[in-house]
Order: C-alpha cells, then sequence, then structure tokens
C-alpha cells in the first residue's frame, strides 16, 4: 500500500509540473481568437433603440469583446436617449466602433452625438453625418432665447465629446450650431477629421481595426486586435423589434388612426365587440409610440377638435361646412405631429387619404346610426302604440272586445264606443290587452 500511494503522488507532481510549465497560449488556445461582436441600429434614437445598444455593451464587456461594432443609420431621435448611449460608451472596457453604413446612409442629429463619443468611427463612401441642431421635445416652437440656451447646451456637448475623442472641435460644434452637414470625404478630411476611417463594409472595417491605438475617454490607449476575430452579429429581441417598429411616426399615426377608426364602428355599432378591441389596443399602442417620439401638443389638439366638428356634422345641420372642417383640422393636425422633425415628419401621401378616408367613414357610419336611431319601433310593446287596426266586435267602455292589428286578433278595450268595422288605433298596451281609440271614418264618395 505505501508503494501504491508514493506512485500515486509521484505522478500527481508530475501531471502538476507539466501543467504548471505548459504556456498559456496553449492552455486558451481554445479562446484565443479574439470576438468582434457587430449589431445594427436602423431606427430613431430613442428609449429602445438606447437599451439595446446598452445591452449590447454589457454583453461585449461580459464576453471580453475585442471590440464591438454598432453599423448605424438614423435620421436623429431624442438627446435623453443619446446621453444614456454615450454615458455607456465612456465607462464601457469593449472599444465601441460607430460605422455608419452601407453607402447612402446617414447618421444625422443624435447619430452625430454617437460617431463623436466612440473610441473608432467610421463611415462607408457616399454616407454623411452632422445637422444635430437641437429642436424641441414636443414639437413646439421654442422662443429664442430658449432655442438658444438649448443649442449652446448641445455644443457644448459635441465639443467636450471631440476634444476627448481628439476630433475636430470647430466642426462639431458648428454640426449644432449651423446645422452642417459633412460626407464621408469630409469628415476624414478635416484637420483635425471628424471620423477615423472610412471602409466599404463591416470586414474590411475589422480588419482595419487590427493592431489601431485606441484612445480611451479616460485618457489610456488600447491596442485593438482584431486579427482573425471572430464575428458575432447580435439582433435586438422580438419585444425591442416590435416596439421599436411602433415608435417610428408613421406606424404609431396609422396605429391611432386604425384605433379611432374602430372604436367608433364599435360606438355606432354596438356589440360587434372586434372592432372595439382592436381599436383599444391599436390606440393604447399609439399612445406609446407617441410618448417616446418629439410630437407637436397642437397636432394632437386639432386632432381632437377634428373629431369634435365631425360628430357636430351629425347633429346640426350645418350642409357639410362641419364636416369639411373636421376633415381639414385632421389633416392639419396630422401634419403637425412632428413638423419640427422633418428626418421622421409624417408625409402627406400618408395623411391625406388616412385622414379623407377616415372622416368619410366616420360620418357615414354615424349617420345610418343616428337614422337607425330615430325611426319608430316596429316590434314589441313600442312598436304597437300607434298602429292602426279594425274592430272585429263592439267595444264600449267597460266591455272589453276584439281587434285586428297586423294580421293578429288582440284584446282592446276603450273608453269611448267603438262600433265593429271601425279603424282603431293603439295608444297604449298592458300585458295582451290593448288600449284603443277610433279614428275618423273615410267619408264615402257622391
Amino acid at each position: 500500500m505505501p508503494t501504491a500511494m508514493r506512485r500515486t503522488r509521484t505522478l500527481l507532481a508530475v501531471i502538476v509540473a507539466l501543467v504548471a510549465a505548459t504556456p498559456a497560449s496553449v492552455v486558451m488556445a481554445a479562446d484565443a481568437s479574439p470576438t468582434v461582436l457587430v449589431a445594427e441600429v436602423d431606427a430613431i434614437i430613442h428609449p429602445i433603440s438606447s437599451e439595446f445598444m446598452v445591452d449590447v455593451m454589457d454583453r461585449a464587456d461580459t464576453a471580453n469583446a475585442a471590440a464591438v461594432v454598432f453599423v448605424l443609420r438614423t435620421p436623429g431621435g431624442l438627446l435623453d436617449a443619446t446621453r444614456t448611449i454615450v454615458s455607456r460608451m465612456i465607462v464601457a472596457r469593449t472599444p465601441v466602433v460607430v460605422f455608419v453604413a452601407p453607402s447612402g446612409a446617414r447618421a444625422a442629429s443624435a447619430g452625430f452625438i454617437l460617431v463623436l463619443a466612440s473610441d473608432v468611427a467610421a463611415m462607408a463612401p457616399g454616407t454623411h453625418i452632422g445637422a444635430a441642431h437641437p429642436v424641441s421635445g414636443t414639437g413646439e416652437k421654442m422662443s429664442e432665447t430658449v432655442e438658444k440656451k438649448a443649442a449652446s447646451d448641445v455644443a457644448a456637448y459635441a465639443r467636450s465629446l471631440a476634444e476627448a475623442r481628439h476630433r475636430n472641435v470647430r466642426l462639431a460644434e458648428e454640426a449644432v450650431t449651423q446645422s452642417r452637414a459633412f460626407t464621408d470625404g469630409e469628415a476624414r478630411a478635416a484637420a483635425p477629421p471628424l471620423i477615423d476611417l472610412v471602409a466599404t463594409s463591416v470586414d474590411e472595417l475589422i480588419r482595419k481595426l487590427d493592431g489601431r491605438t485606441v484612445a480611451r475617454f479616460d485618457g489610456r490607449t488600447v491596442t485593438v486586435q482584431t486579427r482573425d476575430a471572430r464575428i458575432e452579429r447580435v439582433a435586438m429581441t422580438t419585444r425591442q423589434h416590435l416596439l421599436s417598429a411602433i415608435a417610428h411616426p408613421q406606424v404609431a399615426y396609422i396605429l391611432m388612426s386604425l384605433g379611432l377608426l374602430g372604436l367608433t364602428v364599435e360606438v355606432w355599432n354596438p356589440g360587434l365587440v372586434l372592432p372595439g378591441v382592436v381599436g383599444g389596443v391599436s390606440l393604447l399602442l399609439a399612445f406609446f409610440a407617441f410618448q417616446v417620439l418629439p410630437v407637436n401638443e397642437a397636432g394632437f389638439l386639432l386632432i381632437a377638435l377634428g373629431l369634435g366638428l365631425l360628430v357636430l356634422e351629425l347633429k346640426v345641420p350645418s350642409f357639410g361646412a362641419l364636416g369639411i372642417g373636421g376633415a381639414a383640422s385632421l389633416v392639419l393636425g396630422s401634419m403637425l405631429l412632428t413638423r419640427d422633425m422633418p428626418e421622421i415628419a409624417i408625409g402627406a401621401g400618408l395623411v391625406l387619404p388616412v385622414a379623407v378616408g377616415f372622416s368619410a367613414i366616420f360620418l357615414f357610419l354615424g349617420r345610418l346610426a343616428l337614422t337607425a336611431q330615430r325611426r319608430p319601433p316596429v316590434s314589441g310593446a313600442e312598436g304597437m302604440r300607434g298602429a292602426v287596426g279594425l274592430a272585429l266586435t263592439a267595444i264600449a267602455p267597460g266591455a272589453p272586445g276584439q281587434i285586428a292589428v297586423r294580421g293578429e286578433t288582440w284584446r282592446a278595450m276603450s273608453p269611448q264606443a267603438i262600433a265593429a268595422g271601425d279603424r282603431v288605433e293603439v295608444t297604449a298596451i298592458d300585458g295582451l290587452t290593448l288600449t284603443v281609440h277610433a279614428l275618423p271614418q273615410a267619408r264615402p264618395e257622391a
């Protein structure tokens, strides 16, 4: 037994010595290939896209990725969401690359701020960045003083990012204060440049990143190693895809119109259920989108006024004036919803057919419903009142008789004497007994 124990100890000692002598590169051979995370952001910069980008950076840090590349194309977005993304970029352990691509894409407004904030800024040929002048988050026209303050604040933000990333501070400021935009050639040729690289594709960009020394926001420098990197593409979750799609202005407007139409059909035709459910869900989704998007309150008020005028058109004889005014208010309100952000504005090509179609359907269904409501009842107790019949037997006060009404024989009583064969009109009904009175008899022709 002691001999066996000595042999076991000797074997363990040999194994430990071999492991200790093995180079780290051999032990980690399976993980030697670096990883680059690539995520596409093709959306307005709002809380959903902000959540997605932050999640990708968290994932890159956890996986010790060599770099994270955001393929960006955006017309702009919300400043608060942009600041959230930039704050996460600054503290990320993984170098963050923002790549404006493919050719023909843009990174305007909030997208320009993200380009400035990135560790490495890259553009594809034929792309452009800039036009970062701020607008009101509600879409309302800002006063001159407030506009100057907002522009000054965003300009200072852009300058600080450009200075920390060693990019062109003057052009960064002019993109905000003068709404300047820059092509890929202009951004690269500036001194100092606004961007670091021009690449035609993600693969070419990753090749150019290899061995590049990147200055981090805190002043440190790191060398990016992307040789033979494994590219891992990250996409939005189903929830993020859905919410991001809903948050597009045109989709939100269609949902709002569908919601109003569904509720209109349900109101004028109670009991259908499906239009009311679809309308309610659509309207709630539209409200979510309008919470995220910069919309104009005056536009909402004009839409509400338009709906009110359409209702009045059904109630008040105006020879179409109220209906035309309501449709016009719907069109103007829809056009004003995103007027101060032309990149994401709702176009007339969508607004006109939707607003006119909704007005026509609203008025058509409303008139049908009101006409049906104004018709006298034709069944039940209410339908019997006013019906004309023929006395089958004589009827006297306190002595009921029989009458024929609508092909049926009824027991009838009257406060006045009625002879058999007289025409009578029903005035009340009590159970199976009708109360009638005599109608004037037609005089025979001479």
